[in-house]
């Protein structure tokens, strides 16, 4: 059974995931969305959002109640600090593109 429900799981963030770089693109056009390789550097955010000379990081989780992995408050806080970065999810996700928008307007 938790396998069938591991499935379900990633199915939902993939979604979310895909809508959320659609809506990104849409919101900043021009703009990179890159996935990055969770094998590469363990706890990295998902996703590196490239628009004008600003950047900015996100950790996609299916809900807020979502685990974090290993690392993922590292490196989200540790790339917070450099540009912006931050866990996103339905229930937070128009907060934190507000705060995205207002992260890449900064010094562009």
């Amino acid at each position: 059974m938790k396998v069938k429900k591991e499935r379900v799981y990633k199915k939902e963030e993939r979604k979310f995931q895909r809508d959320l770089i659609k809506q990104i693109k849409e919101q900043y056009p021009g703009c990179m969305v890159l996935k990055n390789d969770p094998n590469y550097i363990q706890g990295v955010p998902d996703l590196l959002v490239l628009h004008g000379k600003r950047w900015a990081a996100l950790e996609v989780k299916r809900t807020s109640s979502s685990p974090h992995r290993p690392n993922q408050d590292y490196y989200v806080e540790k790339m917070n600090n450099m540009s912006f970065s931050a866990f996103i999810f339905p229930e937070n996700s128009k907060e934190v593109l507000d705060d995205l928008e207002h992260a890449l307007k900064r010094c562009t």
